[in-house]
């Protein structure tokens, strides 16, 4: 049999679900090969290997097999709280941090059978779209070192890439799964605003954060996802009366495997922040958008290009929300000292708005996405670049100056953030690589509630292009 860590995650439960190998020898194998490949790529920030093999041992004792990740070695975001573990959102001014409690995210996935490996790393309270922090080594790029991985999941999508995960979740506020997922050449799927109950977006300033898979294949996104969606008594257990639309066909990982269906989708490079900033997508992600459209028609599925109206409104608006998230951090006096220089900046910025400017961005935001849904509501998917340049190198974004920094990050990742403004579902996947063998991917758009439609076009896509046989340089 191949290594373990070779195996999709799917293939990984069908092997616990047999007895062929248990929970304990699964996170042994993971947990060497993090060991190994951790030191040089920063996947996480801290490994609790006693921990793991203890829970791996409950959940053979404990966990009904009937639990949808039932053995499954997964990480927590360091943006996440475990009780008893230490963890530090990314920020010199958390250094020593050890909750008592544990966040509800955490302890889905521990309902769901998964054995938490440690804690992966993330930027400086997963504000910024790279994972560089001054508090832990930068998260590499599996494929290339020398670049880095996107953030703010990017520890989450490097012990994917590098197998040191079979799957990872993770969190989207403004590309968070996506930017990592795309650099790295995975899956990541953000979810409709209000799907996953430990992680709706609904609670979040603006609804923008929500949680989600990253994964090496699309039925691996679609276990994981599953896993989260937590389920009490045959019924997800929502906590608001505003939920993404969901019906009752069965898991989506079903939906995932099968892969079935044509639909009509419309093809843009346009984005919230053309009128804002100078947003040029490189030949690479160009070609990548080529490939993918060449492919689904090649499926039989319609295709029309499409563009969206100019708008003005949006950049100020987001920008506000950003610096007003960063307002809340938990950083007072002396510790503001310890912040990094964007952080400082945002939550200067944040901490000096009025309150009419919110209310007047969130009112801005909200019309932003009537007007988003209405404009595409003639396609079943839409189809983008998932990143408008390649992977950016280790140390590209300007550390000092806020301003730059924010322009860096909108330049690379433009297509994103709209998407969390609007709550609606997206999925990107890698279909090309570039002449440097770099992953490059695209992004798909789906309706209010269209996880069903991303998921089986990305099945297609999969199938037809199989990325998901290459593999990073240090497999």
């Amino acid at each position: 049999m191949a290594d373990l860590h070779e195996l999709t995650a799917l293939a990984l439960w069908q092997e616990l679900q047999s007895g062929r190998v248990s929970p304990r020898e699964l996170a042994s194998h993971y947990l060497d090969r993090i060991e190994r490949l951790n030191p040089e790529l920063g996947a996480f920030v801290t490994v609790t290997r006693e921990l793991a093999l203890e829970r791996a041992d409950e959940v053979t004792e404990r966990v009904p097999k009937t639990a949808p990740l039932w053995g499954l070695p997964s990480g927590d975001k360091d943006l996440w709280m475990r009780a008893g573990v230490p963890t530090g959102f990314g920020s010199r001014a958390m250094a020593g941090f050890v909750p008592d409690t544990s966040d509800e995210i955490v302890e889905t996935l521990d309902a769901a059978g998964a054995v938490s490996l440690g804690k992966t790393n993330a930027p400086e309270f997963g504000l910024p779209a790279y994972t560089e922090s001054l508090a832990a080594p930068p998260a590499r790029n599996p494929w290339n070192p020398q670049l880095g991985a996107g953030g703010s999941s990017g520890g989450a999508a490097v012990a994917v890439a590098a197998g040191m995960l079979p799957f990872a979740p993770g969190s989207d506020g403004g590309g968070s799964i996506r930017i990592p997922a795309a650099a790295c050449g995975l899956v990541g799927l953000k979810p409709s605003r209000g799907l996953v109950p430990a992680g709706s977006g609904i609670d979040s300033l603006a609804g923008l954060v929500v949680d989600g898979p990253i994964a090496r294949t699309t039925a691996d996104a679609a276990l994981l996802l599953d896993g989260i969606i937590a389920k009490r008594n045959g019924r997800i257990d929502h906590h608001y009366t505003l939920r993404a639309p969901y019906d009752d066909d069965g898991p989506f990982l079903g939906t995932a495997v099968r892969g079935e269906g044509r639909f009509q989708l419309g093809v843009m490079t346009t984005s919230a922040w053309d009128g804002a900033y100078d947003i040029r997508i490189a030949p690479e992600a160009q070609e990548a958008l080529a490939v993918a459209v060449d492919a689904v028609s090649s499926l039989g599925h319609g295709v029309e290009e499409t563009a969206l109206e100019p708008d003005d409104t949006y950049a100020p608006a987001f920008r506000t929300i950003w610096q007003a998230g960063a307002a809340r951090i938990p950083a007072e006096g002396d510790a503001l000292a310890l912040l990094e220089p964007l952080t400082a900046w945002l939550v200067e910025r944040g901490r000096s708005l009025s309150a009419r400017e919110l209310s007047e961005a969130l009112s801005a935001l909200t019309a932003y996405e009537r007007s988003f849904i209405r404009q595409l509501s003639s396609f079943d998917a839409v189809l983008t670049p998932a990143m408008a340049l390649t992977p950016r190198p280790v140390g590209w974004y300007d550390q000092e100056d806020g301003e730059r920094n924010f322009e860096q990050q909108v330049q690379y990742t433009p297509f994103t953030s709209m998407l969390n403004v609007t709550g609606l579902p997206a999925i990107v996947l890698p279909v090309s690589q570039t002449a440097d063998s770099l992953p490059m991917g695209v992004q798909l758009i789906g309706r209010p509630g269209g996880e069903r439609t991303l998921l089986s076009l990305a099945a297609q896509l999969e199938r037809r292009l199989r990325w998901a046989e290459r593999r990073p340089p240090v497999w």
